[in-house]
């Protein structure tokens, strides 16, 4: 009878307390992947709401005047996030010597070749969006309001930001590169006149 009663207190993972535990962990789990699965085509309704999250924040941590370490820690998640959504998967210049196919194409009448982000689209907004729900959170804590002069973080995030996106750009002329591609060129054939040959 004691053996029963401590193996449900330490956490047995035959007992049916934790095998109904897990049972419904999992089923919370694949409920939400099969939400973000169905959010993943809809790019503009997702940063949609993650810019309206955003603002809320912004208009809380103005309201309590306070919160700017955190602000300024998401400020730079989101900068980092940004320059992994810019920058190619793989570093052009460890590419310059090789002769792989997957090096970007240099002239316009080489074959196209997709360009490929180091950070995806959706797990950019994902991180994103989680970074804006977590400082939501923390501006519920008065241990995260740690007291600082905030024009000099805005003023030290505007130079960073303008040096990083500088580099970024210096990179993206140096090696020939546009993050955003479009597809391939498709072209048209001669328009059906419906006239009717006789030979």
């Amino acid at each position: 009878m004691s053996d029963l009663g401590t193996s449900q207190i330490q956490g047995d993972p035959s007992s049916p307390q934790v095998s109904s535990l897990r049972l419904i962990c999992t089923r919370l789990a694949q409920r939400y992947q099969s939400l973000l699965d169905r959010s993943t085509p809809h790019a503009l309704g997702r940063w949609g709401a993650t810019v309206i999250l955003g603002l809320l924040y912004m208009i809380r941590v103005f309201i309590l005047q306070g919160w700017y370490i955190v602000t300024y820690a998401l400020g730079i998640y989101h900068l980092n996030l940004l320059v992994a959504f810019l920058s190619p998967k793989i570093e052009p210049s460890l590419l310059e010597d090789s002769d792989d196919d997957i090096a970007l194409p240099k002239h316009h009448n080489e074959e196209f070749r997709p360009f490929i982000r180091r950070l995806p689209e959706f797990k950019f907004w994902y991180s994103a969006t989680k970074a804006v729900l977590v400082a939501m959170v923390m501006t519920f804590f008065e241990m995260f309001n740690i007291p600082v002069f905030w024009p000099i973080l805005v003023l030290y995030f505007i130079m960073l930001t303008c040096m990083t996106m500088k580099r970024q750009i210096r990179h993206m002329i140096k090696y020939r590169y546009v993050p955003f591609s479009h597809g391939k060129t498709r072209y048209r054939g001669k328009e059906d006149t419906g006239d009717i040959f006789i030979s």
